[in-house]
């Protein structure tokens, strides 16, 4: 998919004072590493899924200023000539690593690493931190409900309800890698491959003389794909009824009714009862109206007799908690021998403290079940050696530890860019859809509830510890 959309002023106009000021102090090619991660699942759920690393590369690939984009800057009075003409030439050149789009992750632990000169490194945060954030929040409510249906069929029909046209899209996009069957957002097909569908709208019922003509005229475009919204006027005296005269006129037997209203149980039960009264028995019911996962794990346990779910509202703009809350963090720098200084934030807010250091992050598989049981973050050069047992603990309740001995690690955070180069084969969307249900299955079921799940190790290596209680304390000297 090509991004058709120069995004390089997309900036917080603080990164671009930041920038002049490092270009006249002398700091421009100090080289930093920052981290994105985030701080809480969203939903109080107990995972997140990583998305929106392809829409990042893009960018990245396409950063440059234009003169338009000069002449803006020049016009605000904020910025000297050297730096404008230095923005001229202006790409990036720096490291990437992140975690493959599709991965369950974690708070706390690097989803992304920047190391780069400075000035490119404070410029992308910008983008880069609404591209993980908003993908990353849509696959992660979308996973939610496909988990909650059960096997069921989800469709992701929120566009209209989108904050924005690109919402729209790169939302449906994280949908389906997350898990959803398709969307009914055609641009989403057509730039990113995800299968686009949809059934009617009331006006179509409405645009005719009579419901059954609707339904009929319907059935003849459309014999392989036919499904009809049955509750424009009322669901068991007409829109069944009429649904099943048109299907049986046109020898339909596996087309599909959709109910947008009312009481989902009663009325898909009642449904399917006069289907396979009619001999529709493939007839498949799929039912819409502001759905999320707690309406639908409730409908199921109520005994619904629903097909697939079409989810808008609730999902495009993940409704119940709408910000990821994903920040870009400085977390070292290199002197000028190379040599990686760790960096911290501190805060009268504990959860704002950072974790210093350039970083690798292992995801801990047990042997014999090979499910995920802790992520460990290691400073970048120190060696697993899988061979000896890993001691775990809570590093926010130190007493809490467990001692690991039949595991494998892997590595979760992969080369991406290097020295401004695209190292990274991007996957396509099917690769990253089968991708993700593969790691969702990975994950214990107690990670995976919706309410209270167990809290997941995400556990720093001792050396790390080290380091940043050490900081720490001189902070507080």
């Amino acid at each position: 998919m090509k991004q058709d959309i120069n995004y390089t002023m997309l900036f917080d106009f603080y990164e671009l004072t930041m920038g002049n000021g490092y270009f006249q102090t002398g700091l421009k090619d100090r080289i930093c590493y920052f981290d994105v991660f985030f701080r809480c699942v969203p939903d109080g759920g107990g995972f997140a899924i990583a998305a929106g690393l392809e829409e990042v590369v893009r960018y990245i690939q396409q950063l440059h200023f234009d003169e338009e984009d000069i002449a803006y800057l020049r016009s605000k009075g904020a910025f000297c000539e050297d730096f404008l003409d230095f923005l001229r030439t202006f790409r990036f050149t720096g490291d990437i690593w992140a975690v493959p789009e599709g991965t369950p992750v974690f708070p706390k632990e690097p989803i992304l690493t920047v190391r780069a000169p400075a000035i490119e490194a404070q410029f992308i945060e910008t983008y880069v931190l609404l591209t993980l954030n908003h993908q990353s929040l849509i696959a992660t409510k979308a996973n939610r409900i496909v988990r909650a249906a059960q096997g069921r069929a989800v469709s992701e029909f929120g566009s209209r309800r989108a904050q924005g046209a690109d919402g729209a899209v790169s939302g449906a996009r994280a949908a389906y890698l997350a898990g959803c069957s398709g969307t009914a957002c055609a641009m989403a097909d057509e730039r990113y491959g995800v299968p686009a569908g949809g059934t009617m709208a009331h006006s179509w019922v409405q645009m005719f003389e009579d419901e059954f003509t609707a339904f009929d005229v319907y059935c003849a475009l459309y014999p392989a794909s036919a499904t009809l919204l049955v509750d424009t006027y009322n669901v068991l005296r007409s829109g069944v009824p009429n649904a099943i005269r048109a299907f049986q006129k046109h020898s339909i037997t596996n087309g599909a009714i959709r109910i947008d209203s009312g009481d989902l149980t009663y009325l898909s039960r009642r449904a399917r009862s006069m289907l396979d009264a009619a001999g529709l028995k493939e007839c498949k019911i799929v039912a819409s109206n502001a759905l999320d996962e707690y309406i639908i794990r409730d409908l199921i346990n109520q005994g619904a007799c629903i097909d697939a779910f079409g989810v808008g509202e609730r999902l495009i703009t993940s409704k119940s908690e709408p910000v990821f809350g994903g920040v870009y963090k400085l977390a070292a720098i290199e002197d000028a021998e190379g040599n990686v200084i760790p960096k911290i934030k501190v805060s009268e807010n504990p959860s704002k403290v950072t974790t210093p250091h350039f970083k690798k992050v292992w995801r801990i598989f047990e042997q014999e079940s090979d499910k995920a049981i802790a992520d460990l973050i290691t400073v970048y050069d120190e060696p697993m050696d899988e061979t000896k047992p890993l001691e775990l603990f809570d590093p926010d309740a130190v007493w809490k530890r467990e001692t690991v001995e039949r595991y494998r690690a892997e590595e979760l955070l992969r080369s991406i860019f290097k020295s401004g180069e695209l190292v990274y084969d991007l996957p396509d969307i099917e690769t990253i859809r089968a991708y993700c249900a593969r790691q969702i299955e990975r994950q214990w079921d107690e990670v995976k509830r919706f309410e209270n799940p167990h809290n997941y190790y995400v556990d720093l290596s001792q050396k790390l510890w080290n380091i940043k209680a050490d900081l720490l304390q001189q902070a507080k000297a």
